[in-house]
């Protein structure tokens, strides 16, 4: 295992789970001489310029334009629509450096920042947009969208979109602080996505494999993370490897009965195994 998977292992598997280090820990896969402290030094190099314009025991809305100034205004964070083809947006090291990226990763530099000024924040997962909550969810808070560069979200656009999104009208869950480890999986899962809307080729379905295997490291995931993993592997060449893999989701599969992907995952395995021949 390399060095910066071993580490996201240790990381994810921590309670409580340091987000903007896993997170910076998933670039390892792209870059592999990735300087993860210089990447920690960004976020508290922002903080130090955001603390001026936040004084201590200020509420939420304060600290709402304090951080809107510091990270959208003068240092440019902010999302575009072509941000969500490309790869470098869901990498915190590539967000820091480029100053754009998805709104789940522009919402986790707004919640590094805000922890570095021990201002309470938290992710808040509407239908297709990641948002960030300032404030104590139960208390007096917040909404903000690090994708408009920081814009406040009222109760009427956020019931807004809710409703466009799904139907339904707004309601207490909706607004609930994500955990790390689903946030963890959900940027994972934007890495797969993205990756299935890509041409097939070789470096994509590398790409797509440390994304599922990442995945895999957490404590929760879905168990057909390892049949995405076993085809992808045979796609790669590595048939006998993949074919284990198969074989070991078909197992999983016949634990919950679930006899055709037992059946179809063994019948991947052996045509993988056949190709050894």
């Amino acid at each position: 295992m390399i060095p910066t998977r071993a580490r996201f292992a240790e990381v994810v598997r921590s309670e409580p789970v340091d987000l903007g280090l896993a997170c910076l820990l998933v670039g390892g896969e792209v870059e592999s001489d990735l300087d993860v402290d210089e990447s920690l030094a960004v976020l508290d190099a922002l903080a130090a310029a955001a603390r001026p314009l936040i004084a201590p025991g200020s509420p939420p809305a304060v600290v709402a334009e304090g951080l809107r100034v510091a990270l959208g205004e003068h240092a440019g964070f902010a999302g575009f629509a072509e941000d969500f083809e490309d790869v470098r947006s869901s990498l915190l090291h590539e967000v820091l450096r480029r100053g754009r990226g998805l709104p789940l990763l522009l919402s986790i530099v707004w919640m590094e920042v805000a922890a570095r000024l021990d201002v309470p924040a938290y992710a808040i997962a509407l239908p297709g947009h990641v948002v960030v909550g300032l404030g104590e969810a139960e208390d007096e808070h917040v909404v903000v969208d690090p994708f408009a560069g920081g814009r406040v979200l009222s109760p009427d656009a956020l019931a807004e979109r809710v409703q466009l999104m799904t139907g339904r009208p707004l309601t207490h869950d909706d607004l609930a602080p994500v955990p790390a480890a689903d946030l963890l999986i959900r940027l994972l899962t934007n890495i797969r996505l993205l990756t299935a809307r890509q041409p097939r080729g070789l470096i994509v379905a590398a790409t797509r494999l440390w994304a599922v295997e990442l995945s895999l490291l957490l404590p929760r995931h879905p168990a057909d993370l390892r049949r995405e993993r076993g085809e992808l592997m045979v796609r790669l060449g590595d048939f006998l490897g993949g074919a284990r893999e198969l074989e070991t989701y078909a197992q999983v599969a016949d634990d919950v009965d679930d006899d055709v992907a037992a059946g179809a995952a063994r019948s991947e395995a052996r045509l993988a195994r056949a190709q050894l021949n």
